[in-house]
């Protein structure tokens, strides 16, 4: 699967017009990643297993003083002993810098709890959130960080979307693959 979206530069600068259009962008990459789901699944001992190992694919970054930019990124899912807790590492690079991303979550009876890290920028803040039965909400709260982050798990396909709500950075869409 590969989405390719256009930015265009309205008299230098980036509109929320644009904004939008990559937010329906990515909503449609959940929505196609999300079929065919199988009605038998086999149940796992941990919600965290299908995202173990390395991933890596494209998207889209979004800043609030520039043009979003094209973005690569490795992810690594590591799962501990116990099984109910994930060790998420996100390296991204741009043509204009770059975005690590470090988490530390635990899942307790379908709620998520944790410490989410991006440590280039340095936003970090705690994490909450649910497992859903396409992936995972997780919402991020920081004294300099407030984001919402969807991942959506489908096979070897996985689809990340981060809004930030008060940082320098608007937003990241991300199609990855495992492997």
């Amino acid at each position: 699967m590969s989405a390719r979206v256009e930015i265009k530069r309205t008299k230098g600068t980036f509109t929320m017009r644009l904004i939008a259009i990559a937010s329906s962008l990515a909503a449609l990459l959940f929505v196609a990643l999300a079929f065919p789901l199988h009605e038998a699944q086999a149940v796992t001992a941990s919600p965290f297993a299908p995202l173990i190992g390395r991933w890596s694919g494209i998207g889209m970054i979004g800043y609030k003083a520039s043009l979003p930019e094209k973005i690569k990124c490795r992810a690594t899912y590591l799962l501990t002993d116990t099984e109910d807790e994930l060790k998420q590492t996100i390296r991204c690079a741009t043509a204009g810098g770059a975005v690590e991303i470090v988490s530390n979550v635990k899942e307790t009876a379908g709620k998520l709890t944790g410490h989410w890290k991006e440590t280039i920028h340095n936003f970090e803040g705690d994490l909450t959130g649910d497992v859903t039965p396409k992936g995972f909400h997780v919402v991020i709260q920081g004294s300099d960080v407030a984001a919402n982050m969807d991942i959506v798990v489908n096979n070897d396909k996985q689809a990340v979307e981060i809004q930030f709500t008060n940082s320098s950075l608007i937003g990241m869409t991300l199609v990855m693959t495992k492997g």
